[in-house]
């Protein structure tokens, strides 16, 4: 691992056009030789976008690898590169509330009341965190790595900025709650299968999918408003776009399957609009229904 990181710090000072180019080609050879991954990303696409002929899917399937792949080399940049380079490289579109369309993150609207910053597994999310970190401090769930050197990288780049209070699934909500209610804003993952513990069968692409409903209950018991996030490439390997969305109005409202099938339907209408970039190769449908069969081959 260290190696790897080694390596990741010196492809760090290429060009992004030249890092980024060197990352879609890797993911082109991981397309071809991870079959499991493959699978489990052509079966979603599948579920998802039955209107695609077998060919475009297989053309999606590549081209999400190539995406994800380059996002890995390119968090380099996030974890190493000089903060005005980052800024030069990273375009900040947001909607400050009432007012026209703004450049740069709405920290005003962000710190008026307590925020949940909803950001859905685009593979590119960590830019995302990396534009609110430049600005502001913010709190967010963390997986630890298995890896105590990889951990600590990505610990140190997620606060290398400002500080940063990251919670794991162990800790509970408690910690999350005191964020905030301190107005620190929380940075929140939603779209991951964890079973069915805290979540509730509703659609996804038209397939009943177990979605956690912790953004509408934290939003609930906080008066907490939700603003998504979404990160995506730009264009000719020039940067990363991350958009601030509006807060969503009367949300969550008194029921929470229908808010979380609310949240689903606005993280699918902006999966449509970067389909190759969406993580793909997570089993999002992977817990059934009690009765129904297992949707993946091998489970």
């Amino acid at each position: 691992m260290r190696i790897l990181l080694g390596f990741m710090w010196l492809l760090h000072w290429l060009p992004l056009p030249v890092l980024g180019r060197f990352g879609t080609a890797v993911g082109s050879l991981l397309f071809a030789v991870m079959k499991p991954r493959r699978d489990i990303t052509l079966t979603n696409l599948r579920l998802t976008m039955p209107e695609l002929t077998e060919q475009q899917r297989v053309g999606l399937a590549r081209r999400h690898f190539q995406s994800y792949a380059r996002s890995v080399f390119e968090r380099g940049i996030l974890w190493w590169a000089s903060e005005q380079r980052l800024k030069r490289l990273i375009k900040v579109v947001s909607f400050d509330g009432p007012h026209p369309e703004t450049h740069g993150v709405p920290v005003a609207a962000i710190s008026e009341k307590p925020t949940i910053m909803l950001c859905p597994h685009f593979v590119c999310l960590d830019v995302a965190g990396a534009s609110i970190a430049m600005e502001m401090s913010a709190s967010s769930m963390y997986v630890q790595q298995k890896n105590k050197v990889f951990d600590q990288v990505l610990r140190d780049g997620r606060a290398r900025f400002k500080p940063v209070k990251l919670f794991t699934r162990h800790d509970g909500i408690k910690p999350i709650l005191r964020a905030l209610k301190e107005k620190l804003p929380y940075f929140m993952l939603p779209d991951m299968d964890f079973g069915e513990k805290d979540a509730e069968f509703v659609p996804f692409f038209g397939i009943q999918c177990a979605t956690l409903t912790a953004t509408a209950r934290i939003a609930a018991t906080t008066g907490a408003q939700v603003m998504p996030v979404i990160c995506t490439f730009l264009p000719g390997y020039r940067g990363w776009q991350v958009q601030f969305y509006a807060p969503w109005q009367n949300y969550p409202g008194p029921d929470m399957v229908e808010a979380t099938r609310r949240m689903n339907a606005f993280i699918e209408d902006r999966v449509r609009e970067a389909p190759a970039e969406y993580f793909w190769t997570h089993k999002r449908f992977k817990t059934r229904p009690n009765g129904e069969p297992s949707l993946y081959t091998g489970n």
